[in-house]
């Protein structure tokens, strides 16, 4: 099949946009608007735990599905996804006050937002092989961009239009995804596998077991990735707490947002260039150091200079880890198990946010900032000990 690199990198980028500008919305600023709505801490951790609990669980049965191909595709589970943030946001417009109500629509998009982002990694791949040829490191490092300039903007209009204006916004950006994976399709856009792809779904997805057996290095980084992703999801879902007790508001939790994710654009870029250098597995270790000496500043911060000096390790940390796990999951797994692996990736990120959020927010109402950050950079730590275990562990196709 003959294609345009350039169209296949910008629908794709399209959609990485749309993505990350909904996941500032809803994610980043999921405490601004909890709080909004008459949400205590531990009630806001509570939530975002029961949300991160159901993606965890949901992402491996979809992506189980999706593997063993038939008429659930990534491109179709995308599209579902957005059709039903966007019903929920609609939702939330016309609800403000029943709390109930607030937390299972809030919980349900918040949940489905995580849950569809491993397929939107896949159906890269996915594509690459029908022959689209699409740059993913570019197209990455822009969604995290449109996840930059959406905070930059959206902060200060909280500020000073109130909390809805982030579900009016969610709404929005949805109805635009819809629309822009309705059109990205190759000319067979629900075949996934070939024939002996899908042959191989039989034996090497057969069950959970048997997937951690094949990839032992695989899957003790995965408890690592829960490690890191405690103390990231700690200071992201927390942010705007962070933030005013060292003298800052919703403006500067725009700008704190903005920055880190900017900085994500030339590594995202570049990925694919250090990966000739260097493998995904050293740069996944890498990025774990990165994310404990980023939380670790905010222990000892006294100002708002630390905070933005902190979020800058945001380009070691989580800038290298998302291609990087990306590219491992794409380098080292049979095509049966793509877009498991992916979602298992994926299943680390928010396991680690659901510990997160039922630890951090209880720490926050009873004993103050200094010991939640205190307990994240511990764990985190942990983390980082886990990962080197994993990177001497010989996997099945080779070192992690």
């Amino acid at each position: 099949m003959k294609n345009n690199k350039g169209l296949w990198t910008s629908g794709y980028t399209l959609l990485n946009v749309m993505y990350f500008a909904a996941f500032c919305t809803l994610h980043a600023y999921a405490a601004v608007f909890l709080l909004s709505r008459g949400f205590t801490n531990t009630q806001i951790g509570i939530l975002l735990a029961t949300a991160n609990i159901t993606s965890a669980l949901f992402q491996p049965f979809v992506a189980g599905i999706i593997d063993k191909g038939g008429w659930l595709t990534n491109r179709r589970f995308i599209l579902i996804s957005c059709m039903t943030i966007l019903t929920g946001s609609v939702l939330l417009l016309l609800i403000s006050s029943n709390k109930p109500v607030i937390f299972i629509i809030f919980a349900m998009i918040y949940m489905i937002q995580f849950a569809y982002q491993p397929a939107m990694t896949a159906l890269c791949f996915e594509y690459q092989k029908k022959g689209c040829d699409i740059y993913y490191g570019l197209a990455r490092g822009l969604g995290s961009a449109g996840f930059a300039v959406t905070s930059a903007f959206i902060g200060k209009a909280v500020e000073e239009r109130g909390a809805t204006l982030l579900v009016i916004a969610t709404a929005v950006i949805m109805l635009i995804s819809v629309i822009s994976v309705y059109f990205f399709k190759p000319s067979d856009p629900d075949r996934i596998v070939s024939e002996d792809t899908g042959a191989k779904t039989v034996s090497s997805s057969a069950n959970l077991k048997h997937f951690f057996r094949n990839y032992p290095a695989f899957t003790l980084f995965i408890l690592a990735s829960i490690c890191f992703f405690f103390a990231h999801n700690m200071i992201n879902d927390f942010m705007i707490q962070i933030i005013k007790s060292l003298g800052g508001g919703e403006t500067q939790l725009g700008y704190s947002n903005f920055l880190q994710a900017i900085l994500e654009l030339p590594v995202m870029a570049l990925i694919g260039f250090v990966l000739k250098k260097i493998t995904p597995s050293r740069l996944l270790v890498f990025s774990g150091v990165a994310f404990f000496v980023k939380i670790l500043i905010l222990v000892f911060a006294t100002d708002l200079i630390w905070m933005y000096i902190s979020q800058c390790f945001q380009l070691f940390a989580y800038a290298v880890f998302i291609p990087a796990s990306a590219y491992y999951v794409s380098q080292t797994m049979a095509d049966s198990d793509q877009v498991k692996g992916q979602a298992y990736v994926t299943s680390a990120i928010t396991i680690g946010g659901v510990f997160s959020n039922l630890i951090s927010g209880v720490i926050l109402d009873n004993w103050g900032m200094k010991p939640m950050l205190i307990t994240g950079s511990v764990v985190c730590f942990i983390g980082v000990m886990t990962a080197f275990a994993a990177l001497r562990r010989p996997d099945v196709k080779g070192a992690i």
